[in-house]
């Protein structure tokens, strides 16, 4: 192996046990990609899971940031080199990708490939992937493919296990489908027996003030301060049954995906600019991936409804492993202090415990006139 053999172990071992860690398979994807890319010293490297109708289910790279991904375009059509290894299911190694005759091109955005080395991903006779690397950070002297027959052997051991990673996770994540349609009709079951007792109490305390106004205002009143009581324990039993859901679109798109489209509707629907930027983050786990967006959601609430901000302004980072959200706005502010101690939290006790809940941190700057900033850290895997 070009690493030598004992580091080369290390290294293989490393990345082995970096993809059977996960079992999202977003969280697969890119696991396989960034140690391909990192094991085989490449600059660039690409997964694509194949769909049925000739394009790619799903579409994985490492190497490229987050606005030259954007710039490149749609995903990429089976064609070329990319066909051969989903259809002659053999190992690409080429000196110049650009030379072979099956190269067609690429959108003006995408970066200059030379040396490759791709192979597919294969469950058995089925083809499941199609996995590359390009432009070998040591090429060889003299020309040639930087790629070695060592490295072919390896990338070829990484996608054995890759596939065995990758159909595990796809057999989890239909067992958990399975899982969260039971759960979605026992909640349906609990909203029904409990919200919809209360909203009847509701409607009948609400008969009751009504024909005591004029006769009996006291009687009235206390109705009244009943049917608060009930509106309460209602919007708690709801808020109980949402919280429990995972957002169906943060398992099909992703954390940036979803803050992103959530946060264009929110921009248009409000007056305030609402603005978002991701750069460099990694795939997370579930748990932690959840707990950002429902964190950057109460605090896009707070800013847009409670805090009268003209410009609210979102950041996600990498950190190490794992990842920073940032909410920002330059509303009315408020002294956390005083906030506590008068019994209105503004979300923050949820937020906190959403944090702590998943490994990670809090921290919430503020005062009155001088706007809000939330920050919220979390380990990633």
């Amino acid at each position: 192996m070009s690493h030598g053999p004992r580091s080369g172990l290390a290294a293989v071992s490393s990345a082995l046990l970096a993809m059977s860690r996960h079992l999202e398979v977003r969280d697969v994807l890119g696991t396989i990609v960034a140690s391909a890319r990192e094991l085989l010293d490449a600059q660039y490297a690409a997964l694509g899971v194949p769909d049925d109708h000739g394009g790619f289910a799903q579409f994985v790279v490492d190497g490229v940031t987050e606005a030259q991904w954007k710039a490149i375009g749609p995903l990429p059509r089976q064609h070329g080199i990319l066909a051969a290894m989903l259809s002659e299911a053999r190992p690409q190694r080429l000196a110049d990708v650009r030379q072979d005759p099956r190269f067609e091109g690429w959108p003006e955005a995408h970066p200059d490939l030379a040396d490759f080395l791709g192979l597919p991903i294969r469950d058995g006779d089925e083809v499941i992937g199609a996995l590359f690397l390009a432009n070998k950070n040591h090429p060889r002297p003299g020309g040639g493919c930087g790629f070695t027959e060592d490295d072919e052997e390896l990338l070829g051991i990484l996608a054995q296990h890759a596939a065995i990673a990758l159909t595990n996770a796809r057999l989890y994540e239909r067992s958990r489908e399975l899982t969260i349609a039971e759960e979605r009709s026992r909640l349906a079951h609990e909203l029904h027996d409990a919200v919809s007792q209360k909203l009847f109490s509701l409607r009948l305390t609400a008969q009751a003030a009504a024909t005591l106004v004029d006769r009996d205002p006291a009687r009235a009143k206390g109705e009244l301060q009943q049917i608060a009581v009930l509106a309460a324990e209602a919007v708690d039993e709801l808020r109980a049954a949402v919280v429990e859901l995972r957002p169906a679109a943060l398992d099909e798109d992703g954390l940036v995906a979803t803050l992103r489209t959530q946060i264009q509707v929110l921009d248009r629907a409000h007056t305030a600019r609402v603005t978002f930027d991701a750069r460099g983050v990694r795939a997370l786990p579930a748990a932690q991936e959840e707990a950002l967006l429902r964190v950057a959601q109460e605090a896009l609430h707070n800013a847009l409804r409670h805090a009268a901000a003209d410009r609210v302004d979102v950041t996600l980072r990498r950190r190490g492993p794992g990842a920073v959200l940032r909410v920002a706005d330059d509303g009315r502010g408020f002294d956390p202090h005083a906030v506590r101690h008068a019994g209105r939290h503004l979300g923050l006790v949820s937020m906190r415990d959403r944090a702590n809940g998943v490994g990670g941190g809090l921290t919430v700057e503020s005062g009155p006139g001088e706007g809000t900033v939330i920050e919220m850290e979390v380990p990633g895997g």
